[in-house]
Order: structure tokens, then C-alpha cells, then sequence
């Protein structure tokens, strides 16, 4: 058996951001059309984490994989990395594995692929100033994933360790993007067209009073039920997209909270993206309205995304191939 071997920055130069979006619009068509086979995911609770075992298979892609990935939050105290795992993708005509990927870099590639997709599909076109909460590892990406599909001139950043904030706003500007870190969260929430969030905080990160007609907000922490970064409130006003309506009523604390205090239902989320994918469901409605993606993450996004990579890096000879 001959294996695959794609490293972080095999995957990176595989597939870069736009291919990234593209492969995760042709993951949310198939699981729009009901295609695909996408069990819920399983997740194992450790003493200082979580550990989550993620298939699933796209038939029209013809594409099979396994995810398993942990998000350890204290792991930065340990000089390790919050999120780890790998990818083994599988060949569907005979079962046999064929690739294994580093699951941090491709979790964090496709997490902002979809997030550019959805803002594609929802944000502003006039959009140009994105504010992101959280300057974590999935925070570049997002910002990359925005930046590939709207005009941004400015990156506000805030996170709660002010020095990864700065970190990341040195990044951006090395690459010639205007970025600035600061402490001040509720201006730098005023003034976004688009704000991303991406924490793992268990309470609201900004406040509903500071949201402005026309925002487009994208909920990416918060992956647990009891986590949360949005206010029930802007939940409640804003039109609300998930990447599945089902996980995200499971698994998804922004969504679940309200509904448990009997806020709000299910039925008051406008919902997949898929279905604004494949045009069956409208998208903004107007200028004013404020528009929400809120992503759990999702199998069929790390198979699309793992295929492609897959695909793209044996045409350029990334990786190492082994013998098992």
C-alpha cells in the first residue's frame, strides 16, 4: 500500500484560498442535492479537550475520507498547538487508503474557505472594512478567505491576548494587507462591514447595541453547545445561515441558547448554505439587513478540501509517498 504524505505547507501550496472556496462550494452543492453521506460527527471529551472523528463520502465527487482532529485549549501553555489531526483519504473504488494530510492546516484552510463562501453569497459588495474577534491559529485564514472575495482595505483585529492580535496584524501587513490590532472591541465592532468571530468563549463577545445595518457576521468559534460569541438578540434580528441545520442544532451554542430559553426555533433560521449554493434560498434581502453565517464545520468540507489538495498536489509533486 502506497501512501501520500501532505504536510502543512503541501497543503497550503495545493491548494491556496480561492481553489480552497471553490472546493467548498461544490461540497455544500452535493450536500444540498442530499447526496452525500455525512454521519454526525463523534466526539470523545478528554480530560483537556476534545477529540472529533469526522467521515464522510461525496458520490458525485466520488470522494472518501475520515477527519480526526482535538482541540486542546490549553495547549499554547504547553507550546503546542490548539487543534491537531490528520485526514485519511480513502479510495472509493477499492477501499484502500491513499493519502494522509495534516488536519490543522487543512481544518484551518477549508474552516475559511467556507466562511468566504458564505460571505460571497451574503456580505455587502460595497464591504471594505472586516473586524475579526480572536487571533488564533484559524484566524489568518479568515481573513485570507474575506479578502478573496471582497474589496477589504482595512483588518481591524482584537483578540484577548493583546500580543497575538499584534502578531497576526504584522502578518497581514508583511503581505502588504492594512491591518491594526487593538483593544478597543466595541469600536472596531461599529465599524465593520464584516465581522468574523473566532473563539472559544462560552458568552457573547460583542454587544448587539454595537451592531450596524448592512453587517454580515461570521460565528466560527463557539463549536460546542455550550459555547457562544453572538448575543441571543442578534441572533434573533439578523438572518441567520448555517452550514447544516441539523448539526447546527445540535452543536451549536449561539443557536442552541436561544432556542432553550425559548427565544427563538429552528424554523427562524433562514437556512443551509447550501441551499443559497444551489439558489433555492434567498440570500441578503437588503443593504440594511444584518446577515449571519454560523459554521460548525463539517465532513463533506474536509473531504472536498482534502481531495483537491490531494489531486493538485500530485500534478505539482507535492509531498512524499511511503510504503505501508
Amino acid at each position: 500500500m502506497r501512501l501520500r504524505i501532505l504536510n502543512a505547507q503541501d497543503i497550503f501550496l495545493a491548494l491556496p484560498m480561492p481553489e480552497a472556496i471553490e472546493a467548498m462550494r461544490i461540497a455544500f452543492t452535493e450536500l444540498a442535492r442530499g447526496n452525500t453521506q455525512t454521519p454526525q460527527r463523534l466526539v470523545i471529551h478528554a480530560r483537556d479537550g476534545d477529540s472529533l472523528f469526522m467521515p464522510a463520502f461525496l458520490p458525485e465527487s466520488n470522494a472518501l475520507a475520515q477527519k480526526i482532529v482535538s482541540v486542546f485549549p490549553n495547549n499554547p501553555q504547553k507550546g503546542l498547538p490548539t487543534i491537531n489531526g490528520l485526514i485519511i483519504v480513502i479510495d472509493a473504488d477499492n477501499g484502500q487508503p491513499k493519502a494522509l494530510l495534516e488536519g490543522a492546516a487543512l481544518t484551518a484552510l477549508r474552516t475559511g474557505a467556507a466562511s468566504g463562501l458564505a460571505t460571497d453569497l451574503l456580505a455587502r459588495a460595497d464591504s471594505h472594512i472586516l473586524t475579526i474577534l480572536g487571533a488564533g491559529g484559524q484566524a489568518y485564514h479568515q481573513v485570507k478567505a474575506v479578502l478573496a472575495v471582497r474589496p477589504i482595505t482595512e483588518v481591524i483585529i482584537v483578540s484577548k491576548h493583546g500580543q497575538s492580535s499584534r502578531t497576526l496584524a504584522q502578518r497581514l501587513r508583511d503581505e502588504d494587507i492594512h491591518a491594526r490590532a487593538t483593544e478597543d472591541i466595541r469600536a472596531a465592532v461599529q465599524q465593520a462591514d464584516i465581522l468574523t468571530t473566532v473563539t472559544n468563549s462560552t458568552t457573547p463577545v460583542f454587544l448587539d447595541a454595537d451592531i450596524t445595518p448592512g453587517l454580515h457576521i461570521n460565528l466560527v468559534g463557539a463549536y460546542t453547545s455550550n459555547m457562544q460569541e453572538a448575543p441571543a438578540a442578534t441572533i434573533m434580528r439578523a438572518r441567520v445561515f448555517v452550514d447544516d441545520l441539523m448539526a447546527a442544532v445540535h452543536e451549536a451554542g449561539d443557536i442552541i441558547k436561544p432556542i432553550r430559553a425559548n427565544l427563538m426555533s429552528s424554523n427562524d433560521l433562514a437556512g443551509a448554505l447550501g441551499g443559497l449554493v444551489t439558489g433555492h434560498i434567498e440570500g441578503r434581502q437588503s443593504s440594511k439587513q444584518i446577515t449571519i453565517f454560523k459554521s460548525v464545520g463539517l465532513a463533506v468540507q474536509d473531504v472536498a478540501a482534502a481531495t483537491k489538495a490531494l489531486y493538485r498536489a500530485k500534478e505539482l509533486g507535492l509531498g512524499q509517498e511511503i510504503e505501508l
